[in-house]
């Protein structure tokens, strides 16, 4: 059975006070509140451990924005997927399209990293999605589906049911636009058509696929009412309480 779930991408944003703050005054919403969501957050990592311990994970569940493809060595400034289980870390995002573009990270990277968090028992919150250009060329469908072979082909498929999707339109990342529910609907049901032809039906059925583009309180109803949208991958709202606490309450 799918999860509803909305998580909190923080990305590079939020001094030490703020992070704690805003993480402790979600943890006594969502225990207040009872959401039918599972709520996540992704603080950055110095903030980690002090956010892990801060609030109850009954409540709120804490993940890293990035786990390193390596197990462990000379990787300056990479954490692994062994530290990050080593303090109590049960997520991560993974192929997030900001590390795609800005790091250059390939399919075959983002895989790697899939199979370090799969090792550890980490679940994967693993990103896809088009670029404006690919999406009016309609070559949308084909540069998705590439995405997800390529990073779970190579996976062993009793780890799927670990699997997080989260759907991100590059182009309606961080600029306002957000694609239309039946958009969003018609790509989600099509990522859980792959998943189901090459993956078996068990994992298309219990696979969580999250909307990542642009997800605000004005529009979280509407988007969360899809039938194929189990809950959003939320940017720059996450970071404002009131608007963050509309989200997850619209995810039912």
């Amino acid at each position: 059975m799918r999860n509803k779930i909305v998580a909190g991408n923080w990305k590079m944003n939020l001094n030490y006070e703020e992070a704690i703050q805003l993480g402790t005054n979600l943890n006594a919403w969502i225990a207040d509140n009872q959401p039918t969501a599972e709520v996540i957050i992704a603080p950055s990592f110095i903030y980690l451990q002090t956010l892990l311990e801060a609030v109850d994970e009954q409540y709120l569940k804490i993940a890293s924005q990035d786990i390193s493809a390596h197990a462990k060595g000379a990787y300056t400034g990479d954490v692994s997927a062994e530290q990050l289980d080593s303090i109590g870390l049960d997520f991560a995002i993974v192929g997030h399209s900001e590390r795609r573009d800005y790091q250059g990270e390939s399919d075959t990277i983002i895989a790697e990293k899939l199979k370090q968090a799969f090792k550890h028992q980490i679940n994967p919150i693993f990103c896809v999605g088009e670029k404006l250009e690919e999406r009016e060329a309609g070559d949308h469908f084909s540069v998705v589906k590439t995405q997800v072979l390529n990073a779970l082909t190579y996976q062993d498929k009793e780890d799927l049911s670990r699997l997080i999707i989260a759907y991100e339109p590059v182009w309606a990342i961080g600029t306002g636009k957000t694609a239309t529910p039946e958009q969003a609907q018609e790509i989600h049901a099509f990522i859980r058509k792959v998943l189901n032809d090459e993956f078996g039906v068990e994992v298309a059925n219990n696979t969580s696929i999250l909307y990542g583009g642009s997800v605000n309180a004005a529009n979280a109803d509407e988007i969360f009412s899809q039938p194929d949208i189990d809950g959003g991958l939320v940017g720059g709202a996450s970071l404002k309480y009131d608007d963050f606490v509309q989200i997850i309450a619209a995810c039912k």
